[in-house]
């Protein structure tokens, strides 16, 4: 099979015979060995893997096997050679095991190779890419050509009859629902100058120290310290809610003295930002005065050190006696990948029940380049956020389309674009794509199911046909990392998590700790039609968007790695997890993540060194340099046997045990009026005031 697979990486990437190679780019011309500069090295080495991974039949194989080999002898270039040697051994390892034990797939792999080799097969590009999909990413297979079938079917699938709505449903959502969101800080760009900043002299000389540490962790478009006021997301988004909450007032929904809580995470790319990040922002919330009627608390990681040393491990003392406390640093903070502040946000609402206020009911989580569109809202979905939260079908019970039993104790909207909300509310914030499928889409194409997920999932509208959104309604897989809740009774019930490795799509990783957990009764999001915030992260953060673009992509490629192994690490069927997460959501979890990553990666790149711009070269530049470097480290992690993140999960899930149990005991405790459970609370109450920014 290896030589199979080889041939069929040479029609994809072509050679100096080939008139056009499948994914339109001919990657023996970037092979130009006689350029020796960092970034023609750099692209030579992603070339020379390309070609050797299309084995000996490939012109320039010999001259590709020899490049690799003699740079992994050389200081400079080792590590990167070293990165895809080994990537080339993991490939053909991973092809010959999956077709060993999977029959399916070698008879699938057989069925590509003999329609490949065909000339005349080649016009019939559509078929292609479906037997290239077919091998490489069955979950694209057919979606372009039945793409209204797939999302009636998808539909179907995700339907929950209700057997009992919420009797206790939200019913004054201010204070029953603890907001949260999070704050993602960084460096300033490069080409400012600090002494320039609009921030205190404290800080501009901190900053000097600081861009001089190694980046640890890579957000999407976070904050960049010394952006303008208006540019700021967290001031936006704090706003936006600031606006909502007036709205509901005048909508008559709460009442007019009421203040919303919410809670932040502040989550740093480097060490050093930890010890200004406060500081910093408290006086950004300062400039933005006009947060009125929210209540903001904000932890950094020295803050929820503080929650265990200070409140949760004397109570683990107090009323469990030994247990492995340690755990409770590992998976409680904000600083690192982002499941661990995801965790902590959904998480602090069950401390916040127990120790601050019996009132709070549930979570909310937003993103704050989101903005809840109040007036669309009322006028096109008959409700305002606050009243939507406010649904039965938030903590209904019902039967899925498997004759499952399912909890709805979870809630997701979705989102609008700006720019589209002109259009409809209900305008998908992910469309169908429709430009021509070229480079690495050929290897893998998530956008194409997440459009057909967010339209059958996300853009569903409960009419009084079937759905009704009474009797029935559908759960959701495929959620936003906004515009999502949790009430307090299943969170404490089910305990979920994301695993503190997993540094995105953190939401998607969320139900996968607990997805099959009870055989009686399992824990879904119900889907609420209407709850709908708006996406205006093109408005303000075009800058920061674009300085994480490489950061991103990266981001997205260990997403399949980690998702891969995650998914075999759980205590239930991976063919049942696979089934119940499709399209979407499952096409991260492939049963060849290693063949899918290298290629992504080298693909993608290689696209950027087609274009003869310097702009477009240096990307390519920085994606390998970057890339590379960060998915060498955690695939060198993945591939130690047995799977590490069995016990990584097991860990973990042992750790946010221990955290629900410590508040089951502090709850009993407060109910019978023990005093060191009173005196704890005291304490709690006033960590949490400690936290909370005066605005």
């Amino acid at each position: 099979m290896k030589q199979k697979f080889q041939t069929i990486m040479r029609h994809l990437i072509g050679s100096k015979n080939d008139k056009e190679p499948l994914t339109k780019i001919n990657i023996t011309e970037q092979f130009r060995q006689e350029e020796e500069n960092a970034p023609a090295v750099v692209r030579n080495l992603n070339a020379a893997f390309l070609i050797a991974l299309s084995g000996k039949s490939h012109p320039s194989y010999e001259q590709a096997e020899q490049y690799l080999n003699n740079l992994q002898n050389q200081t400079l270039w080792k590590d990167m050679a070293g990165f895809y040697n080994d990537g080339l051994t993991l490939i053909y390892s991973e092809i010959a095991n999956i077709c060993s034990m999977d029959k399916q797939f070698e008879e699938k792999l057989n069925q590509l190779y003999s329609w490949i080799i065909k000339p005349e097969n080649r016009s019939n590009h559509m078929e292609t890419i479906n037997n290239i999909w077919n091998v490489f990413f069955p979950e694209g297979v057919s979606l372009y050509e039945n793409k209204d079938e797939k999302i009636s079917l998808l539909r179907e699938k995700r339907k929950v009859s209700i057997s009992r709505l919420n009797p206790l449903p939200i019913k004054n959502t201010a204070r029953e629902i603890l907001f949260t969101s999070n704050i993602l800080l960084t460096i300033p760009p490069h080409y400012r100058d600090i002494d320039d900043l609009p921030i205190n002299s404290f800080l501009r000389e901190q900053l000097k120290q600081i861009v001089k540490e190694d980046q640890l962790y890579w957000y999407d478009h976070p904050i960049q310290i010394g952006v303008e006021t208006e540019n700021n997301e967290a001031i936006y988004g704090l706003r936006g809610l600031e606006e909502a909450v007036k709205f509901e007032q005048q909508h008559g929904t709460i009442e007019k003295d009421t203040r919303l809580n919410c809670v932040l995470s502040v989550s740093v790319t480097h060490e050093g930002l930890q010890r200004i990040a406060k500081e910093y922002l408290e006086e950004e919330f300062k400039k933005g005065r006009n947060i009125q009627h929210i209540n903001v608390y904000m932890f950094t990681e020295a803050d929820t050190s503080r929650l265990i040393n200070e409140i949760l491990i004397p109570a683990a003392k107090r009323y469990m006696g030994d247990a492995d406390y340690s755990l409770l640093h590992e998976i409680i903070g904000v600083d690192g990948e982002y499941g661990r502040h995801y965790s902590f946000l959904k998480s602090i609402a069950a401390f916040w029940h127990v120790f601050i206020s019996p009132e709070v009911k549930g979570t909310f989580k937003i993103d704050l380049d989101q903005v809840f569109p109040q007036r669309e809202l009322v006028e096109q979905s008959d409700a305002s956020t606050f009243e939507h939260l406010k649904t039965p079908l938030w903590g209904a019970e019902g039967i899925d389309s498997q004759g499952n039993k399912v909890e709805l104790g979870m809630i997701a909207g979705a989102l609008v674009n700006e720019r589209d909300i002109v259009n409809s509310l209900f305008t998908p914030d992910v469309c169908f794509p429709t430009d021509e499928i070229k480079g690495d889409e050929l290897i893998f194409f998530s956008s194409l199911p997440q459009a057909i997920s967010t339209e059958a999932e996300m853009m569903l509208r409960y009419t009084d046909d079937a759905l009704d959104g009474k009797n029935q309604c559908i759960h959701r897989i495929h959620v936003t990392g906004g515009t999502c809740g949790i009430l307090v009774d299943s969170l404490r019930k089910y305990r979920p998590f994301t695993p503190t490795f997993i540094g995105r799509a953190e939401d998607q990783a969320y139900i996968l700790s607990v997805i099959f957990k009870d055989p009686q009764k399992n824990l879904r999001y119900v889907h609420k039609d209407g709850l709908i915030m708006r996406h205006d992260k093109e408005t303000f953060a075009k800058e920061a968007m674009k300085s994480a673009y490489i950061g991103k992509l990266i981001g997205d490629y260990a997403r399949i790695l980690w998702f891969s192994y995650y998914a075999r690490a759980l205590p239930w069927s991976l063919d049942e997890i696979k089934s119940t997460i499709d399209p979407f959501t499952g096409c991260f979890v492939s049963p060849m993540p290693f063949t899918v990553v290298y290629r992504r990666l080298s693909l993608k790149a290689a696209s950027f060194f087609v274009e003869d711009k310097e702009e477009k070269n240096h990307e390519g530049f920085e994606l390998l340099q970057m890339g590379t470097k960060r998915l060498y480290k955690i695939i060198q992690n993945l591939v130690k046997e047995p799977n590490p993140l069995i016990e990584k999960y097991q860990r973990e899930k042992q750790g946010w045990d221990i955290y629900y149990d410590i508040l089951n005991d502090v709850e009993n405790g407060l109910q019978k009026g023990d005093t060191f459970a009173l005196k704890l609370q005291k304490k709690a109450k006033i960590l949490i005031d400690d936290c909370k920014i005066k605005v």
